[in-house]
């Protein structure tokens, strides 16, 4: 009998022990939470993980320190350089012509605002803080964003449109929200901490998009920042002053003819949009130092250079003052999720700029171009769970991955009319598959456009090459009396076509692209093989111009093999 007692016992215990252990088993795992926080025009040049120029000027202790405890990624790009459209790619997974939203103008319809809607399938709540720029009603459980300046928002004092609000069309008062008084990166820090602290679901986890609009033009920083670098000397590109041979026909017109128009710049060279015109002007906002000095601005003495010189370093001031804003902001917010236990757990941590900007180099400010530092795009991952920190990768990832690897993050499955790839393996391994992406789309679609005059193309870019159309038309026939709206939203100044020509450059030899080697013969054979691989691409991400846009079309058959 007690032999029996104990068999029955030690089953039973073997019993309960096997169920114990089936019932840990199916217990899923605890989902992440996401926190995805983008700066307006953050490039890697004002970094300092990213080893530019002025990372000795250490512009970003907090982001380094981030990034440091996670992963950098050295190839990420920008499908489409300009904020609305990045925005819209970023959310959708797709490339510019498949979601619609090929310019500033385009809005993204709620529908198709893929990301949180999936994320809210796996039942997370989400939230949206800040720039917005998107035009319709924001596809999340949450938000707050800008309303004012057709989304873009004020620096200071700025007006929100939240949740709950009537949300109504731009330049409506009903859509003008609350106004908050400050300066627009304390503002965006200050609702996401609150969010997190006062109005999340603590039973779900949480997607939260902080999205700061500085660094953004004008640059209007907190004039708590007024004597940061005030004394100190911003190292200066060398083709601010010299350009070498970068550009073509296309960019620099015949006998350099179109310098004077093409691509806003530091120097007086544009004479339609420079930064210098700007910065010495009263037209120049100085509610960040009233007492800012113009003088330079009208000092006949100055040489061209001595101005470049002058207007870069007050340019370049004003750019790091509203980069550190952002980056105190984002110490603030650190700060709280260590508080709250959020930092080290499971939660991802993403920091990324909606693009790159260009800061001098080439004697361009703004972004648009298919140049380096327009293109790529700063981004970092700290998730301590599943990524070792100070890895690398030089992987190519884009705009519309980021969507499909949020989403795998999550324990879900990217919906099949997202036309990006989840990189989740990367982040978790530190290795690139062996069937991973080698290069990268662009398009610019805008054509000489709000006075910066940047022509419209489209290339190709993998580790060591660049390859770049300018096709020099608009996206809409512009004989087209329907078309007008579009000269007329951009704000252009010339109707005209530009002339058509390749640049291609080989980065390995030649990083900040200072010679258009197309006319190489050492590359003919790269440049065949480049064509072949963008004709391939164009055709796979149904980005082809035949059927919406035979004028175009007709550019690039005429010109394919100049």
């Amino acid at each position: 009998m007690l032999k029996k007692i104990f068999v029955l016992s030690v089953l039973s215990i073997s019993f309960f022990s096997c169920k114990e252990a089936a019932q840990e088993e199916v217990i899923p795992t605890k989902k992440p939470n996401i926190i995805y926080i983008m700066a307006d025009d953050h490039t890697t040049q004002a970094f300092g993980i990213y080893g530019s120029r002025l990372a000795s000027l250490n512009p970003t202790p907090t982001l380094d320190q981030l990034a440091h405890e996670g992963m950098v990624f050295d190839n990420c790009f920008v499908t489409n350089a300009i904020c609305t459209p990045s925005r819209a790619t970023i959310l959708t997974g797709q490339y510019s012509q498949a979601n619609g939203v090929l310019d500033l103008e385009g809005h993204l319809e709620t529908a198709n605002q893929y990301l949180p809607e999936e994320l809210r399938k796996l039942g997370y709540q989400t939230s949206l803080i800040g720039k917005w720029h998107l035009g319709e009603k924001p596809n999340f459980d949450y938000y707050n964003i800008f309303t004012e300046h057709g989304g873009q928002g004020s620096y200071f004092d700025p007006n929100l449109t939240e949740s709950g609000m009537n949300f109504a069309e731009y330049g409506t008062p009903e859509y003008e929200g609350k106004k908050y008084s400050g300066h627009s990166s304390d503002i965006v820090a200050d609702i996401s901490i609150d969010w997190l602290k006062n109005k999340r679901d603590k039973n779900k986890p949480f997607m939260l998009m902080v999205q700061f609009k500085a660094p953004h033009d004008d640059f209007e920083y907190a004039p708590r920042y007024n004597d940061y670098l005030a004394d100190t000397y911003i190292p200066e590109p060398a083709s601010l002053y010299e350009n070498g041979n970068n550009g073509s026909i296309a960019t620099r017109g015949k006998n350099d003819s179109l310098l004077s128009v093409i691509g806003s710049s530091v120097s007086k060279r544009n004479t339609i949009r420079s930064m210098g015109m700007r910065l010495w002007s009263d037209a120049f906002t100085k509610i960040s130092n009233p007492d800012f000095d113009a003088s330079v601005g009208t000092n006949l003495d100055l040489s061209d250079k001595a101005y470049t010189h002058a207007t870069y370093q007050e340019y370049l001031k004003r750019y790091l003052r509203c980069v550190k804003g952002v980056d105190d902001n984002v110490a603030r917010l650190i700060k709280y999720l260590k508080e709250e236990g959020l930092y080290d757990s499971n939660t991802i941590i993403v920091y990324t700029g909606d693009q790159g900007f260009m800061l001098g180099e080439h004697d361009y400010i703004d972004k648009r171009w298919m140049y380096e530092e327009s293109m790529r795009m700063p981004f970092i991952v700290h998730y301590p769970e599943k990524i070792k920190p100070n890895t690398r990768t030089n992987a190519i990832i884009n705009n519309t991955d980021f969507a499909p690897t949020l989403i795998d993050l999550a324990g879900g499955t990217a919906p099949k009319q997202m036309q990006g790839h989840s990189f989740k393996t990367i982040l978790e391994t530190g290795e690139e598959p062996e069937d991973w992406q080698q290069s990268t789309y662009y398009r610019y679609w805008m054509h000489m456009a709000h006075a910066h005059a940047n022509p419209a193309h489209f290339g190709i870019r993998t580790k060591q090459y660049k390859l770049i159309f300018f096709y020099g038309k608009y996206w809409v026939d512009t004989k087209d009396p329907e078309a007008t709206w579009n000269k007329k939203s951009w704000g252009n100044r010339f109707e005209m076509d530009t002339p058509v020509a390749w640049e291609f450059y080989d980065l390995s030899k030649d990083p900040k692209e200072m010679n258009n080697a197309y006319n190489n013969p050492e590359y003919k054979a790269v440049i065949a093989d480049l064509k072949n691989q963008l004709i391939a691409k164009r055709k796979s991400l149904n980005e082809e111009d035949g059927e919406k846009y035979p004028h175009i079309q007709k550019v690039i058959d005429a010109h394919w093999n100049d």
